[in-house]
């Protein structure tokens, strides 16, 4: 599919069914389906260890219909690196003749932290795969422990929130950027509110020859404290409070806003305050204490720097 459009998304076969087992409210479904819109082509799909793939594979069932494959937490890259190389392989000795997409999802904590140096090698080496990161700022899967991804100020069990502590001490990692100064041929951030971009740019990283990579913003109900069926409002304010600007990059130099995130920058849609952000999800819910606003400053001082630095990239 060169572009994007209803009739054709309807003609692609269903490749994530229902019946798994993910909270409910949970976006990583949404996200993988939008993502595997991307591509009429065969896929072949790579889950690192994660809510993702212990909720979508329980022995004896799976709600897969493609080719799937279960890695360990930290090598899903490695192991869909290893399979394209082996499609190419296969490819060039006239054994294989099909077209054929490859795919590795895999949470915050399997891409930032644990993930990141089989990762870092993938693209490094130039694979043709498309790997997506499901940004739930937590290891999630095993009890909400914090992550390189999870906001500065977020009471998770390994950062608790308390009369001494604020929560999270350090600001999250920009993985987007790091996969981008890999000068790989694309990298994105997402969000599954805006699932037409996110199609978009599922079909661009499908099409093209090398790596790319999507960071998707996945809200979580259960880590981040905040009702289920306000799933896709707070994927909407993420972006609206520029906490996590929709953008992509081709080439690791050509940066360009997308979505709601290039009508703040242009003056069309309002860039909402951080507070907004905090009140939002209960694992802020201590920041509204007066004591903690030093925090909530640094936090809005952050949004803000990154925010103008993005949008000197964008040359805006």
């Amino acid at each position: 599919m060169s572009s994007l459009a209803l009739k054709d998304l309807s003609k692609i076969p269903v490749r994530l069914a229902s019946g798994h087992r993910l909270c409910a409210g949970c976006s990583e479904s949404i996200i993988a389906k939008q993502i595997l819109m991307g591509t009429d082509k065969d896929v072949v799909v790579a889950c690192a260890t994660g809510c993702f793939e212990v909720s979508t594979t329980i022995f004896p069932y799976t709600s897969w219909n493609t080719p799937y494959i279960h890695t360990a937490f930290g090598n899903g890259a490695a192991t869909c690196a290893g399979v394209e190389s082996a499609y190419q392989s296969l490819k060039r000795q006239g054994k294989v003749k099909e077209d054929v997409k490859f795919v590795t999802f895999a949470g915050d904590g399997g891409t930032y932290d644990i993930g990141i140096q089989a990762l870092s090698g993938a693209m490094e080496r130039g694979h043709s795969m498309l790997y997506v990161c499901f940004n739930n700022e937590a290891y999630m899967n095993t009890g909400i422990q914090r992550s390189s991804a999870t906001g500065k100020g977020a009471s998770t069990t390994t950062s608790w929130a308390g009369s001494v502590m604020p929560g999270k001490k350090e600001f999250p990692k920009d993985m987007t950027r790091i996969m981008a100064a890999h000068g790989i041929p694309f990298a994105a951030q997402a969000a599954p509110h805006a699932w037409r971009d996110m199609v978009q740019k599922a079909q661009k990283a499908f099409s093209i020859q090398g790596p790319s990579f999507i960071n998707a913003i996945t809200p979580c109900p259960r880590g981040w404290r905040f009702p289920p069926d306000e799933t896709i409002a707070i994927s909407r304010l993420a972006v609206e409070t520029c906490v996590w600007p929709l953008y992509e990059v081709e080439n690791g130099t050509d940066y360009t806003l997308s979505a709601e995130s290039q009508r703040i920058a242009d003056g069309k849609a309002e860039k909402r305050p951080i507070t907004d952000w905090i009140n939002s999800q209960g694992r802020f819910s201590h920041l509204k204490e007066e004591k903690w606003a030093p925090v909530v400053e640094s936090m809005q001082a952050d949004v803000d720097k990154k925010w103008e630095s993005l949008l000197k990239l964008c040359k805006l």
